[in-house]
């Protein structure tokens, strides 16, 4: 993709300066990772390491929108050497699944990535992530935060998605790790008109699904729910979730299967029954707009805490544990906004779900995050309170104690974050 029609495709919001450097910064790396193959016939371990033989100018690796230069504000997972802005899919500890990326998508996959640019709606509170991505075939794209859901940018053209899916599920048409490939093909094959296509490729996954597997039943039927949604199938899908529904009354994933059932009536345009199923699948939206659940417990340095102290400030819940890598992912950003807000009166609570206190006290001895931290253990009380299933979970709540968001990370945290922290600017 060009960069005039990168710069097309984006928001007007967007600083599209930024966008433009940041590109000629991926071209200069995707160059330079081109030489360091050709002579080690491998990849660099680090970025930093293509400097200064391959990369002369060290700050091709800052992307001009990273406002912290490179240099991490949690210095986890990060170049051991030289400032890096750019996320790169090719470090130690990813090697060899990348690999195993590398081969199945023909080179397409992306192998350094850029989060920086926010891509505002601003008709809505909605913000996203704009990933600039260069692939191992030193292609640049645009995508949103999955890749793989964005082929027609991948490979240039929707005819050229179609082929290149098609192949990559003759590799891997039976391996699970890749059966995310069959629904984006169906949803491929829907905009190519090809409908006939859409029915051959179901009948072939319901050939290699697995359901008499018990761990892996709910995520292959979950899989061919996609395929019929994305098929435009959402009758066979109805029939299909009811007869799960049924059947599967003690299955642990039964609770998921409800934002199915969900999912399949919003498209069916029956909004009382999406909304009925929205609410088995997650409870936690009837708490929007109430009172924040309080509690008194005692933080990790053994003081008493309580929700009740933090009223009269914009407080964000970090529910996270250290084996969680989206939790600690995400810690940048909520260390970004205590900085920004604090003296605002915004403060946050940690509230770790480890299974036991050794991991976290290590990584809070680690790194020193500023803000109080509570042991609430793999299945402790204020899981229960706030219902929470899978994590990271971040809750924000206004100064009245009124739950406002539960789940937004990233660039909408920080977003409705501003937003409460302009309307209460005064106080």
């Amino acid at each position: 993709m060009t960069l005039s029609q990168i710069l097309s495709t984006i928001s007007e919001e967007v600083n599209t300066s930024s966008i433009n450097s940041c590109t000629q910064n991926l071209e200069k790396i995707g160059k330079a990772l081109i030489s360091y193959e050709k002579e080690h016939n491998n990849l660099p371990e680090w970025l930093s390491e293509l400097h200064p033989n391959y990369l002369t100018d060290s700050t091709a690796l800052i992307c001009p929108a990273d406002e912290d230069k490179g240099i991490p504000v949690l210095a986890y997972n990060t170049d051991p050497n030289l400032p890096v802005s750019y996320y790169y899919d090719f470090d130690p500890d990813y090697r060899e699944w990348t690999n195993e990326e590398r081969r199945v998508y023909d080179d397409a996959n992306p192998v350094v990535r850029c989060n920086h640019h926010a891509n505002i709606n601003s008709e809505s509170t909605f913000v996203k992530s704009l990933h600039i991505n260069l692939s191992y075939s030193n292609s640049i794209y645009l995508s949103e935060v999955f890749w793989y859901k964005c082929p027609e940018k991948m490979y240039g053209s929707l005819q050229a998605a179609v082929i290149a899916y098609e192949k990559a599920l003759e590799r891997v048409s039976e391996d699970p790790n890749f059966f995310k490939l069959y629904p984006e093909l169906i949803r491929l094959y829907v905009l190519a008109e090809k409908e006939k296509d859409v029915d051959i490729l179901i009948e072939k996954f319901k050939t290699v699904m697995k359901p008499d597997e018990d761990i892996m039943r709910f995520r292959d039927y979950f899989t061919l729910l996609e395929m019929l949604r994305a098929g435009n199938k959402h009758n066979e899908s109805l029939k299909l979730c009811e007869h799960l529904e049924r059947t599967e009354q003690k299955n642990i994933w039964l609770k998921s299967l409800y934002r199915e059932f969900a999912v399949t009536y919003e498209e069916l345009g029956n909004k009382e029954l999406a909304d009925t199923y929205f609410h088995k699948y997650d409870s936690k939206r009837e708490m929007l707009g109430k009172t924040a659940p309080d509690f008194s417990v005692t933080d990790m340095d053994s003081v008493p805490i309580s929700l009740k102290d933090f009223r009269g400030k914009v407080l964000i819940l970090d529910f996270w544990a250290t084996w969680c890598g989206p939790c600690i992912g995400e810690m940048p950003n909520v260390m970004k906004i205590y900085d920004t807000y604090h003296e605002m009166g915004l403060d946050v609570i940690g509230i770790n779900r480890d299974k036991d206190e050794e991991e976290p006290r290590e990584f809070l001895n680690k790194y020193q995050l500023p803000w109080r931290q509570i042991f609430d253990g793999a299945e402790g009380p204020l899981k229960e309170l706030y219902r929470v299933g899978g994590i990271p979970s971040l809750w924000l709540i206004d100064r009245e104690g009124t739950i406002i968001s539960y789940g937004i990370r990233g660039a909408e945290l920080k977003k409705r974050v501003d937003e409460i922290i302009d309307e209460n600017s005064s106080i």
